[in-house]
């Protein structure tokens, strides 16, 4: 009889429930239509074409868990994923932190996606969990930046800003998601860090943890104002003039 380990499983939480104001108003933003389906199903889509991933747990608005749950439902979904819809919270971090209790024990890493992000290639998502099934605690996708990037001291109302300092941008990145951790690593995060959070990332590295980056993609851009629903549509329609898609 041999002291087998069990299987690594991997589960991803989609915090969905943000209104997205710069989008104007209307429905919640993961519930906007991109090609005539909503922004959400495509993001459930992207981590779900890994077959890395074994769990989808969605976070939705604190009363639209059960319009979250009929869109999954009546949208096709791969059949080698299980799908789950838990109300979130009043914060992002909140909603995360809702997501994770509801992960079953035998998850081992977790995979945290901005439902905005509905182009992720799957490719960016398999290295993810590569990285973390090889003993990295928290693993972020990211690209270079193709602008200079300036440092200015804020000012109010749209008025001229003094600059402070040049970074050099070949030491920056832009940062994308699903962004990978172990999952004991995440859960303390979210146990122990509760201000100064802009993503799941940065929480693990106020714990004093380490955070690697592997390559992201172009296509992974968070559909944020107006602009950004033109370009995933062109995103769209040239993968399905090229790959059927």
């Amino acid at each position: 009889m041999t002291d087998a380990s069990p299987p690594a499983r991997t589960a991803v939480v989609i915090p969905a429930a943000g209104r997205g104001v710069r989008l104007g108003p209307g429905a919640p933003k993961a519930l906007r239509a991109l090609n005539g389906t909503p922004i959400l199903i495509h993001a459930v889509r992207a981590m779900a074409a890994s077959r890395a991933v074994s769990l989808v747990v969605v976070v939705a608005p604190p009363d639209g868990a059960g319009e979250v749950k009929h869109l999954l439902d009546a949208h096709a979904l791969p059949e080698r994923t299980d799908y789950l819809v838990v109300p979130g919270g009043e914060t992002r971090q909140e909603s995360v932190r809702l997501g994770l209790q509801a992960l079953p024990e035998n998850i081992t890493a977790v995979l945290v996606h901005d439902a905005a992000r509905p182009l992720v290639p799957v490719d960016t998502v398999d290295a993810v969990v590569e990285a973390v099934r090889d003993g990295a605690v928290a693993v972020v996708p990211a690209v270079p930046l193709a602008d200079t990037v300036k440092q200015v001291a804020p000012r109010a109302h749209g008025e001229p800003e003094p600059v402070l300092a040049t970074p050099d941008r070949a030491a920056l990145r832009a940062v994308q998601t699903p962004q990978g951790f172990a999952r004991a690593t995440l859960a303390r995060a979210h146990a122990e860090i509760t201000a100064n959070v802009t993503d799941d990332a940065s929480m693990v590295e106020q714990l004093g943890e380490p955070v690697v980056v592997v390559p992201g993609h172009e296509e992974a851009f968070k559909v944020t104002r107006p602009l950004d629903l033109v370009l995933a549509e062109a995103v769209l329609a040239r993968r399905r003039a090229n790959d059927g898609f």
